[in-house]
């Protein structure tokens, strides 16, 4: 009797590499560069706030317009980025997943060159208006990256491929964080390029990802282009024989075809996949309350409040920022190793302790 062959594990090919870096730095390394370009600099972006209005008005902004102007240019960044998020299923279904990142860096490259003459326009409403537009661009590119690649990746690389959307988050908070030190370009003269620099991945990416191929999922399926398909997963996968992962994507097909599709209400009326949707809720709730968006958004004015002096705040954030980026590059490389779910208990027993830790300190801290 004859053995059957095992199947093949997939190496990283220079194609598939270069693909995820290209797509990966162009879109979820803006997001992240995009949640902490305003926090460092912020004493100086309020400061031309108030000196345009001045020569607007003859006189200086309320305190409490001064708050409202700077709430909106924080908050209109995730609001941008749900309105985004919204597009995407439409996007990749019509352009694919590789087309709807090119199509997305318009919302990258047109804010970053509004925030950039805004000092020479004296229009602080175009740094607003930008955070709304680069909010829309990290919606989509947040949703439509990990798709791409995780249609891209083989099966047993798909985790750590997985984690490059949240790497280069990483990597762009902290790189923003070290761009907006004061003696870099956070400071009166530098902060238009520093606002502006969101558009230089997106230029990359552009300029890159065309020469890498869609995902030969979306190709097979939805454009039902086999040939093209075929040829994408030779140059990923590095053999010729992939006749058998394009039947793998058939069958899927075909068993998503066969359940039909849900609408939001029957997904949460579907009894087979409550617990699914119960235990997603859950997680993404715990992560995006814990509290680490307030201390991208507001690290400096928080680390001045607990004491910290305001010239040693920026550094105490980019330390935050290297704590940051060290994590998650230690989760990239062992998320195969240890599976995910022990990664998710460990990660939310860290968080959870430090929430009480963080609690703790500031009852019984000194008045």
């Amino acid at each position: 009797m004859e053995t059957p062959t095992p199947p093949r594990e997939a190496r990283l090919q220079p194609m598939l590499v270069l693909a995820t870096l290209s797509a990966a730095f162009g879109s979820a390394f803006q997001y992240g560069y995009n949640i902490a370009v305003v926090n460092t600099p912020h004493k100086v972006l309020k400061s031309f706030y108030n000196d345009t209005y001045f020569e607007r008005h003859g006189t200086f902004m309320d305190e409490k317009v001064m708050l409202l102007l700077w709430s909106c240019t924080v908050s209109m960044f995730p609001l941008g980025g749900l309105l985004g998020s919204l597009t995407v299923g439409l996007l990749v279904d019509k352009c694919g997943r590789k087309g709807t990142l090119l199509i997305n860096n318009v919302f990258a490259i047109v804010p970053a060159i509004l925030m950039g003459v805004s000092k020479v326009a004296k229009a602080f409403e175009l740094i607003i208006f930008s955070r709304v537009v680069v909010g829309v661009c990290a919606g989509i590119s947040y949703s439509a990256l990990p798709m791409y690649l995780g249609e891209l990746a083989p099966k047993n690389l798909r985790g750590t491929l997985g984690t490059m959307t949240e790497v280069f988050v990483i990597v762009g908070i902290f790189l923003a964080q070290i761009f907006s030190l004061q003696a870099i370009l956070g400071n009166p003269t530098g902060w238009p390029v520093l606002l502006a620099l969101t558009g230089v991945p997106a230029l990359l990416q552009l300029l890159s990802l065309p020469f890498f191929p869609e995902s030969p999922r979306y190709t097979l399926i939805q454009k039902r282009d086999e040939n093209t398909a075929r040829q994408a997963l030779r140059k990923l996968r590095g053999w010729a024989d992939v006749d058998d992962e394009m039947e793998e994507m058939r069958v899927e097909a075909e068993a998503e075809k066969a359940e039909g599709r849900l609408s939001v209400l029957n997904l949460f009326t579907f009894q087979p996949l409550r617990w699914q949707l119960i235990s997603i809720i859950v997680l993404m709730a715990g992560q995006q309350l814990s509290g680490v968006n307030a201390i991208n958004y507001y690290a400096d004015t928080i680390y001045t409040s607990a004491g910290v002096e305001a010239a040693h705040s920026q550094y105490v954030t980019v330390g935050a920022g290297v704590v940051n980026i060290v994590m998650t590059v230690i989760s990239a490389f062992t998320v195969e190793w240890l599976g995910r779910r022990r990664l998710l208990l460990v990660g939310y027993g860290i968080c959870g302790s430090a929430c009480l830790t963080l609690m703790l300190a500031l009852l019984f801290q000194s008045p």
